[in-house]
């Protein structure tokens, strides 16, 4: 295959010095612009949904406006004002196959596509568990195995399932590592506006990951970094010799019934940026979670291998990945969650799992409550805003809806 330009040793250069970053945006219709205009400011390349039907979910609408909702703190809330005061743009409640409750904000859409932010990994986790599973790709070998280049940087060095359960120790450019701060970088290497004045970093993907370094050994510890996931998405592009676009379109969206084409934001190289540059639909983001619920099945037909379905919500037995804590979680809280090819894992008494992103991002998928919700947010990122326990919220929702048996459309 064609060897990739950029991956080897960035010039010192474009390395610079620290700088100082912003926090992000501030105002939740900043942020629902940022969100919803990707494809009107970015180069973007097609996840095409396939030649396929589109598979409709029937409706069958129950009333949760009014249902309370407890919260961790303070009293309970109804449901409509949870959504209310969260900046939800849209949510679909899907309970035993049938929407049962499904809300978009003024303005956007059900047609409208949307930034998953870091859903956008579980999405590129999931193509790469089903190129495991066909024996494309071997979580045994390090990555510099499938990109030779990468050998001598921390995440080249690191085995794919190191990368695939977020078990590296990095720093980039040798600075003090920053998950936030390095985030923003990323950001920065992919998208010219995301630069401020006098920027002198790397200027694609492939160079940001050629300044990482390894602080401690691989599989020892989970820390949540985005340049493990950009390094499997190398990965899967060598071992496949194609785009990521046209893999999770070949390997995912081609296969859930889709009714919209997805498409991923791109770095000057055209490299798609794999940790959080998904846009998709909301309806479509819950036929995958319906899909997944059902084993990766759809209908009559297995639409998704089975054996990789229903692994994500198994328990990590072993590894750093087994016992972990949300990436905005205090220090001092306890790792309540399991963390696997790039889901969290509840580990309830029911099989959940979730996708989450910033700004208010999730799927939450649970075989045994029957239960699929999707949800996409603006929430401004602050300590001054508080973000509201939708995962809690699902669960309260999956217990009242339990007695509910939805009427067939007609």
């Amino acid at each position: 295959m064609t060897a990739h330009r950029g991956m080897e040793a960035a010039p010192s250069m474009r390395t610079g010095p620290d700088l100082t970053w912003a926090r992000g945006l501030t105002d939740p219709a900043d942020v629902r612009r940022y969100l919803t205009s990707r494809r009107e400011t970015m180069p973007t390349r097609r996840v095409w949904r396939g030649r396929g039907g589109v598979w409709e979910l029937p409706a069958a609408p129950t009333d949760l406006s009014g249902l309370p909702i407890e919260r961790l703190r303070g009293r309970p809330e109804t449901f409509k004002r949870m959504l209310e005061t969260s900046d939800t743009d849209g949510i679909a409640v899907v309970h035993r196959g049938h929407v049962v409750h499904e809300y978009h904000r003024p303005g956007f859409a059900a047609h409208d596509p949307h930034l998953t932010t870091s859903m956008t990994k579980s999405v590129v986790g999931l193509a790469a568990a089903i190129l495991v599973h066909d024996g494309v790709v071997d979580r045994r070998h390090p990555a510099s195995r499938y990109v030779p280049e990468a050998a001598g940087t921390a995440f080249g060095d690191a085995r794919v399932d190191d990368l695939l359960h977020m078990s590296t120790r990095v720093s980039y450019s040798g600075r003090i590592y920053h998950r936030r701060a390095e985030a923003q970088r990323l950001l920065a290497a992919v998208s010219p506006s995301a630069r401020p004045f006098g920027y002198t970093g790397p200027g694609s993907i492939r160079e940001h990951l050629a300044t990482a370094r390894a602080t401690g050994p691989a599989g020892a510890e989970f820390r949540y970094e985005n340049g493990n996931v950009e390094m499997v998405a190398e990965v899967l592009r060598r071992a496949t010799g194609t785009t990521l676009a046209d893999l999770v379109g070949e390997l995912v969206w081609s296969r859930i019934g889709a009714e919209e084409d997805g498409y991923f934001v791109l770095d000057s190289d055209g490299t798609e940026m794999a940790s959080g540059g998904f846009c998709a639909t909301l309806r479509d983001v819950a036929r995958l979670g319906e899909v997944l619920r059902c084993g990766g099945a759809l209908g009559g037909r297995q639409a998704l291998p089975a054996a990789v379905v229903t692994g994500l919500g198994a328990r990590v037995p072993t590894g750093p990945g087994a016992r972990v804590r949300p990436p905005n979680a205090s220090p001092d809280s306890r790792s309540t969650l399991s963390y696997r090819d790039y889901w969290w894992v509840l580990d309830d008494p029911f099989g959940s799992y979730t996708a989450t992103g910033i700004h208010g991002q999730m799927l939450f998928v649970s075989p045994g409550l029957e239960l699929v919700v999707a949800l996409y947010g603006s929430r401004v990122e602050s300590p001054s805003v508080p973000a509201p326990a939708f995962v809690l919220a699902c669960y309260q929702i999956g217990a009242h809806l339990g007695a509910f048996e939805p009427v067939p459309p007609p």
